[in-house]
């Protein structure tokens, strides 16, 4: 079975923490993304204005692709958490993304991703989202492997490295309560 991976016993859990302690760290610079595409008609609403879920798409594609730089290896969605569209995309504005990753948990990674829009014919740009996805690094039989550390650089790389954390202990708050809820 594909992405079947027996339990590990305790012994076999610290070595791979061992390993995962003794890898080197890449900085943040290294993970960073970025992807543009000009909103084209197909992508439209009824409103003339590009899809949400569109947007939505490839904020996960610039993750991923600072995911994979990151790990060097296959990644995969794990969570995203909430979405604000500030503003609308008009068909014909140029739609960047800049994705970076924020933190690493050992087979997990938290990445942020910033959408911007330019109105190509007057240089306006604008601020239309941002989100906090998490990534986890597969091998080629789909288990989950370490991910190298993350080193912040800058003051705001290191704020986003702890806020990171905090997010990450909210997430996992929440995925206790559901898994509660399910089991009474």
């Amino acid at each position: 079975m594909v992405g079947f991976a027996p339990r590990l016993c305790a012994a076999q859990r610290l070595a791979a923490l061992l390993r995962w302690l003794c890898m080197e760290g890449r900085f943040v610079r290294e993970s960073m993304a970025e992807y543009a595409e000009v909103a084209l008609p197909i992508y439209a609403n009824p409103l003339g204005n590009l899809l949400g879920g569109r947007i939505m798409h490839l904020v996960d594609l610039a993750a991923s692709i600072s995911g994979v730089r990151h790990a060097r290896s296959a990644v995969v969605t794990a969570s995203v958490d909430h979405m604000n569209f500030l503003y609308p995309v008009h068909i014909g504005q140029l739609v960047t993304l800049r994705a970076s990753v924020n933190r690493v948990f050992r087979t997990s990674m938290e990445i942020g991703v910033k959408v911007w829009a330019e109105d190509l014919s007057t240089g306006s740009v604008r601020h239309i989202s941002s989100a906090y996805l998490t990534f986890v690094a597969l091998d080629a039989a789909g288990n989950r492997i370490p991910v190298p550390p993350v080193v912040p650089e800058t003051e705001e790389e290191k704020q986003r490295y702890e806020d990171a954390g905090k997010r990450r202990a909210y997430r996992l708050e929440l995925r206790q309560r559901a898994i509660d809820r399910r089991s009474t």
